[in-house]
């Protein structure tokens, strides 16, 4: 397994929530090499606010593993992880965080801020971005012109 394959899989996730009406924003979880966690975006069907893709699947895992710690695990998600999700992921200390399509209007992993960067925190994951980000932008673009075309 590789990065491509679990990015794929997110991208999957993703799909689900463009299909529920949720902005398509999907992640997994990965612990030695097999999804231990899975989300995509749910805010609206749910009403919560903090129901992001990363959030879902973080608790996903959590729930799985029997700790909301989560050392040993990376993180694949289609859209670069806003403030709050990026707290979450310090808080569950994920090893990796792994995205596709930058956001430069709230990502916080070096778009609008760089919070994996800040050495007074205490936690610092490996941040990648990028990784099949043609067909992470493409579902959000395809998303938000169908929005639009309906609206």
């Amino acid at each position: 397994m590789n990065d491509l394959f679990f990015m794929q899989s997110a991208l999957e996730l993703a799909r689900q929530a463009a299909a529920a009406g949720e902005v398509p924003v999907g992640a997994v979880v990965v612990r030695d090499g097999v999804i231990v966690g899975r989300g995509y975006n749910q805010p609206i069907a749910g009403s919560d606010p903090s129901a992001h893709a990363e959030i879902m699947a973080l608790r996903d895992a959590g729930r799985r593993l029997g700790n909301y710690r989560l050392p040993d695990c990376d993180l694949y998600v289609t859209l670069e992880p806003c403030v709050m999700c990026s707290g979450a992921i310090m808080h569950a200390r994920i090893r990796r965080v792994m995205f596709g399509a930058r956001d430069p209007k709230t990502g916080a992993c070096g778009s609008a801020a760089d919070l994996f960067a800040l050495p007074h925190l205490n936690h610092h994951a490996v941040v990648s971005g990028g990784i099949m980000a043609d067909e992470a932008v493409g579902l959000l673009q395809d998303f938000f012109a169908q929005r639009r075309s309906a609206g």
